[in-house]
């Protein structure tokens, strides 16, 4: 079987930054003209202005959270959703790894949260920072903020190098917790120094992180100069603890319950069967964990709000490219399993991003195969700056515009280590809520390819079982068995963009 996608073929995006970022369309047409842009940044794209990039990455925000947000609703009525966005582990290092490097984990080296083969001593180790989104525009003459959650393992105080209070490579500001799941009672290392904060309502960590954005956008703007803002918060990963005057709503919000819940697939995998139905109690666990996730994230969606009133204010917010996401999903009472992540479902794997700004196709949502991959590579061209020719994944502007690249790739690539059993991770998977062994997967528009460490596979038809319960595996082909294997080893030991495209398209 070959890694089909039956998309319309539209020739290649010219890679110019004001071409990027215009409302004239690529020579040879394609989908999505000049009449679907904001023509009140035309201006600003003739002269080859370049945006400032606001990136607000959410943790552990699966995909039906953003009905309790109507800001980022807003944000899909005035740019583009990707429908088929993976990342490549539904985990947060790896999948934050991915993100600042645009490498896949086999080429970070991250799998985990924690060493040998994870976590921020990994990442740093293996000289992932000398060479992410943040390095890439600082040498662009961007100023470059990062603020909220960093990487498992980092911490404020830290000495690295000899450098007390690290701070890595390419920031110009930082504000970053080690322990900030709370939302309280943490230590923020603000540009090599450590501040502690408590338990007033002022010290509610995404509204701390909030208002140090703010401060950074007018700050920037005074010094004329672009930039780039990342606000990573630790909403609404648990104990997803809302913002004060949160804490009483959504007291009778009602559990979603899709068709997958309580249910396990057919022929399910080893670490899957023999899963017993939920009991009442369970239920009404599963229900107060809804409502805790759906309060957290309102102040989440408040800052995003406020961002944008800030950027309005400043005058730049036309010329301003705003991208939300999660780093990874996480299942509800899906397939029988308590609240958690980690597996190939789609709950896990398959998370929001939506981009707004100046040439983003509005009110669009693009089928086309996109994973974190390609955040560092979007974020460089836009920028002004070339990709990293070690780089895996791909820019994703000419997606933004509305036009598929004949030569797009097919297929995303999840890598997961496991089980997971580490006492130091907070993402240790707790009872019930699964812990699957190593694995490799292929994502496309069609299908789910899952290839276990323990022999099982899993083959999901998406569409024709959206829901994932039917694994047709043993129901394949010899040949077809054999295509999918090759296929999913050849995006595992692909590198460089050129290459891992190439294995995405299995041609």
């Amino acid at each position: 079987m070959s890694i089909s996608n039956a998309r319309k073929k539209i020739p290649l995006w010219v890679t110019t930054v004001a071409l990027a970022l215009g409302t004239l369309s690529c020579a040879g047409g394609g989908a999505g003209g000049s009449e679907q842009d904001s023509g009140e940044t035309a201006d600003a794209a003739a002269s080859g202005q370049r945006p400032n990039i606001v990136w607000v990455l959410t943790d552990d925000l699966s995909s039906d959270l953003v009905d309790y947000m109507p800001h980022v609703k807003a944000m899909q009525k005035e740019g583009t959703s990707f429908s088929n966005y993976t990342v490549t582990d539904s985990l947060c290092c790896p999948s934050r790894s991915s993100i600042f490097t645009g490498k896949f984990p086999h080429n970070t080296g991250v799998f985990t949260n924690t060493p040998p083969d994870g976590g921020f001593d990994t990442f740093h180790g293996k000289d992932n920072e000398d060479k992410t989104f943040a390095t890439a525009l600082k040498a662009e003459g961007y100023r470059t903020a990062m603020m909220g959650k960093y990487l498992n393992g980092y911490e404020p105080d830290m000495t690295v190098g000899g450098q007390e209070n690290y701070v890595p490579p390419g920031w110009d500001e930082w504000a970053v917790a080690g322990n900030g799941y709370k939302e309280y009672d943490y230590t923020l290392n603000e540009n090599g120094k450590t501040v502690d904060y408590g338990h007033d309502p002022k010290d509610y960590l995404t509204d701390v992180v909030n208002r140090k954005g703010q401060d950074f956008i007018e700050d920037s703007v005074q010094d004329k100069k672009p930039f780039v803002l990342d606000i990573s918060t630790f909403a609404p990963h648990g104990p997803a603890t809302p913002a004060p005057q949160d804490k009483g709503k959504f007291q009778d919000l009602k559990l979603p319950k899709p068709a997958s819940f309580d249910r396990t697939p057919s022929d399910a995998p080893k670490w899957l069967k023999d899963k017993k139905a939920f009991t009442p109690q369970q239920v009404k666990q599963i229900t107060k964990t809804h409502r805790k996730r759906v309060r957290s994230v309102q102040a989440v969606d408040r800052m995003i709000g406020d961002l944008k009133e800030k950027l309005e204010k400043e005058g730049v917010l036309d010329n301003t490219v705003f991208a939300f996401a999660s780093d990874n999903g996480f299942h509800m009472g899906q397939y029988r399993l308590m609240p958690g992540k980690q597996t190939a479902f789609d709950t896990d794997v398959n998370v929001p991003l939506v981009v707004t700004g100046p040439g983003v196709k509005q009110g669009a949502t693009t089928d086309a195969i996109a994973s974190n991959i390609d955040i560092c590579p979007t974020f460089t061209e836009l920028g002004g700056g070339k990709p990293d020719e070690q780089a895996d994944g791909r820019s994703l502007v000419p997606l933004l515009k509305g036009q598929t690249p004949k030569d797009w790739p097919q297929a995303a690539l999840v890598e997961h280590h496991g089980p997971n059993t580490s006492a130091d991770d907070p993402d240790k998977p707790r009872k019930g809520s699964g812990n699957p062994p190593t694995y490799g997967a292929l994502r496309t528009d069609k299908y789910t390819y899952v290839e276990y460490a323990d022999g099982s596979h899993e083959y999901y038809d998406r569409g024709k079982d959206p829901d994932m319960l039917h694994n047709t595996y043993g129901q394949l082909s010899s040949a077809t068995r054999k295509q999918l294997a090759a296929s999913l080893k050849g995006l595992q030991d692909c590198k460089r963009a050129k290459e891992c495209t190439a294995a995405a398209r299995d041609e």
